[in-house]
């Protein structure tokens, strides 16, 4: 299944996308799409009623597409998760999983504008996995039972200040990751059943058209089990939490490409999870 939230910003509607392209109003299941939704059994709800037929049809022809999850408790965030890209960025690949927050206000929807933030001169994009956590990961014992924990899976474009990141930060990568507007998501959150490997998935990213990123999550450094297994020990995942797990090469940061600018365009693209595009704005 798909999930979607649509609407103007602050007043999305829960919404499902079926197999057949058609949506349906999910506001008689759930009033959002949100951690207590992910704590009750939501898709599962959800797709009782798709099944019963009880679900009303939706219009959204015309209508914004929000982030497919209301506003996350937390949003972890994995760095260097790629090796490409941690050679690009002159770095030796870690040994463990490097892990920072985002804002959980930098959420937005997939085709909505990113800011440049006052002052930028190296805003960036990171096209990435997203994980959609779906119940509670606390000190779980392998990997192998890290993924019955995963709700599913969207793009996520983990747009960074490169200065405020690295020579503003005073070690922390939060400051370049948390100005407004630095997380579009979606458009849908497909449920887990839906990828039957979450490290077989090929990404890209465009900006202007032009291509950036082209590689596939089989490169990450930690699989996505890998990771929640590791995270539970350091931290509780609960529903509704958010995990960016690391982006490919082909950033700006290589010194291949220019920032972004104010009227650039960015096009981003994961198998079987839709695609995004967002106009570059000027804070």
């Amino acid at each position: 299944m798909r999930l979607m939230r649509i609407g103007p910003a602050g007043a999305e509607r829960p919404v499902l996308l079926d197999a057949s392209g058609r949506h349906f109003d999910l506001s008689g299941v759930t009033p959002d799409i949100d951690p207590a939704f992910f704590a009750a059994d939501g898709i599962e709800r959800v797709r009782a009623a798709h099944t019963a037929g009880s679900l009303p049809a939706f219009d959204a022809t015309g209508q914004r597409v929000g982030a497919p999850i209301a506003r996350p408790s937390v949003v972890l965030c994995i760095g260097m998760n790629y090796a490409a890209h941690a050679a690009e960025s002159g770095a030796t690949p870690p040994e463990q999983p490097v892990m920072f927050y985002k804002a959980p206000n930098t959420v937005v929807g997939p085709d909505d504008e990113v800011l440049v933030p006052r002052g930028s001169k190296q805003t960036d994009w990171e096209v990435e996995l997203a994980v959609v956590i779906g119940r509670r990961a606390r000190y779980l014992s392998s990997p192998e039972e890290a993924l019955s924990h995963v709700a599913g899976y969207a793009i996520a474009n983990d747009v960074s200040e490169r200065e405020f990141q690295i020579k503003q930060s005073g070690g922390q990568w939060s400051k370049g990751k948390s100005c407004e507007t630095f997380n579009p998501l979606g458009p849908w959150l497909v449920t887990a059943d839906e990828i039957a490997d979450p490290q077989a998935l090929r990404l890209r990213s465009w900006v202007n058209g032009e291509p950036r990123q082209d590689s596939t999550t089989a490169d990450m450094i930690f699989s996505v089990a890998t990771l929640i297994h590791q995270l539970s020990q350091v931290t509780v995942l609960e529903p509704g939490d958010l995990l960016n797990t690391g982006t490919p090469e082909g950033v700006a940061l290589s010194g291949r490409f220019p920032y972004l600018a104010a009227g650039d365009v960015m096009e981003l693209e994961i198998e079987s999870l839709g695609r995004q595009r967002q106009r570059v704005g000027q804070a």
